[in-house]
């Protein structure tokens, strides 16, 4: 038995000799050491030497199997570090070629919008403000003299909130607006006030030019002696700066309950050119009708300046809000056709800005 382990032993050591990879040598492993291997079926001949020779032929297979571990342990190190070399050799770097930029990702379009309609505006001394999103009753419809019947503030128009109602400001609602910014901004009393509200309206419609979910830029200019003279050049400078010298704009007189006169804002479709037709010489997908409406406007009405605490026999302002997104889809070149894509998250669209 002392001859067959020391014969096994030098079987091991040329094997792994030979063994060219790290999966070869887990082989040789298991074939001679491992629980079924041949170093077992030689000790399993143990029980047949005498009771003297026993302990003498045990004390040699336990050196001969550590031995023989001590073997392949040192095989695996070299042919790991002969890999690492070999790796080394075919895929050495040139440090001096240039890199592959990885790939960027850029602000998604209406962030784009949204800050170059402050810059805009910045530019004529309007402050960018944020006001809640989630707001009280009395600031998204009480205050802004709409009265209980309005038809904005029932349920299948404005999204409530589930939530405690406050004897003073009444329900909580997802603003559908940003004109819940107004009475908040004039409440603190500093004139002149000269505010620009970007924030996220909600609104149960959905179609080519609305979503659930979009955008508001809420204009509001409050000192003595303004008058629509100022209103009408604001928003000329506003259209001409940010559409361009091409496009036109007109008023239509309307009824806001928060302004009174009122307007809304049209511009010339940027889909059609203001034709109404479309590709197919049907009526255009987005204005039907050469214009498309952006938002509203006016004079502030006297019961708004009463209820953020402003004497309107002093004070007089003009406000507008007008939706980021649909303001943009008519930006020259856009020839975006529906409101809905901006939000579908396909990359193949969006990287296009």
């Amino acid at each position: 038995m002392l001859d067959q382990l020391n014969a096994l032993k030098l079987e091991i050591e040329e094997a792994v000799a030979a063994t060219k990879t790290v999966g070869e040598l887990d082989d040789i492993e298991i074939k001679y050491l491992g629980r079924k291997g041949r170093l077992t079926s030689i000790l399993k001949g143990l029980a047949e030497i005498d009771e003297a020779t026993r302990p003498k032929v045990g004390a040699a297979a336990n050196r001969i199997k550590q031995e023989a571990e001590r073997i392949i342990a040192k095989g695996r190190v070299a042919l790991q570090e002969r890999s690492l070399s070999d790796l080394g050799e075919r895929e050495r770097e040139d440090v001096t070629e240039p890199g592959l930029r990885p790939p960027e990702g850029h602000l998604h379009l209406v962030t784009q919008a949204i800050r170059e309609i402050t810059a805009i505006f910045d530019r004529i001394g309007f402050t960018r403000t944020r006001y809640p999103e989630v707001d009280w009753d009395r600031y998204a419809f009480e205050s802004l003299n709409m009265p209980a019947d309005h038809p904005a503030r029932d349920e299948w128009e404005t999204f409530f909130m589930d939530a405690p109602t406050s004897k003073t400001n009444g329900r909580m609602v997802l603003t559908p607006h940003t004109s819940n910014a107004q009475v908040r901004e004039l409440e603190r009393g500093e004139f002149p006030v000269r505010m620009i509200n970007i924030a996220k309206c909600y609104r149960r419609q959905s179609d080519a030019t609305h979503v659930p979910m979009f955008h508001q830029f809420e204009g509001l200019y409050v000192d003595r002696g303004v008058s629509i003279t100022h209103l009408r050049g604001v928003l000329d400078y506003f259209a001409t700066s940010f559409f361009g010298p091409g496009r036109k704009t007109r008023l239509r007189p309307f009824h806001f309950r928060f302004t009174e006169p009122s307007f809304e804002i049209d511009v010339s479709c940027g889909v059609c050119g203001g034709t109404g037709l479309g590709a197919d010489k049907q009526k255009c997908r987005v204005c039907k009708r050469g214009w498309l409406e952006l938002g509203g406007a006016g004079m502030v009405h006297p019961n708004v300046l009463k209820a953020g605490n402003v004497d309107s026999k002093k004070y007089s302002g003009f406000a507008f809000g007008w939706g980021v997104e649909r303001t943009y889809m008519m930006k020259e070149g856009m020839q975006i056709d529906d409101i809905r894509i901006l939000y579908k998250n396909d990359v193949r669209f969006l990287k296009q800005f």
